[in-house]
């Protein structure tokens, strides 16, 4: 659907699908976080992090660009940070060059769990979505990013 368009659909519409959008996110957090707490003991919260860092140039990403990809606070995110760091998932790195920046650095022990954790992320996701024709995922998939204000 064009922007162009979006005026043509009825109210009741757009608000039943931010419902349904909304019930679908809960299920899909739900299911994932019990999922991924059970086989590897991190939340969907602390994996999609994870895989944020191991996916960044050198598994480290500024604080504040680490909360900006997951939709955080800076001080949501340094709260999202302490419990991995006990655990040895992820540490801290200074900026020698400006105190004012801190990053969020992956640790080996943290990129084997991110990459163990997505293979049941994998499975999880197929199994709740049922095999949609690729071409329907696709046009999801870009409304949710357009949504979300990817790739503006």
């Amino acid at each position: 659907m064009s922007a162009t368009d979006i005026h043509d659909v009825p109210d009741t519409l757009t608000t039943e699908f931010c419902l349904r959008l909304a019930r679908a996110w809960a299920a899909v957090a739900r299911r994932l976080d019990s999922a991924l707490g059970g086989h590897h003991g991190i939340s969907f919260a602390d994996y999609q992090l994870l895989l944020h860092l191991q996916r960044a140039p050198g598994g480290r990403l500024r604080r504040v660009d680490l909360a900006e990809k997951l939709g955080l606070t800076a001080s949501g995110v340094t709260r999202s940070l302490l419990p991995l760091e006990k655990i040895g998932l992820v540490t801290r790195q200074s900026d020698p060059r400006d105190a004012r920046v801190g990053y969020a650095l992956i640790t080996p022990t943290g990129s084997e769990l991110a990459t163990n954790a997505t293979t049941v992320v994998d499975n999880i996701s197929r199994a709740m979505l049922g095999g949609p024709a690729r071409a329907q995922l696709q046009a999801t998939s870009d409304l949710l990013a357009q949504i979300a204000g990817i790739g503006r």
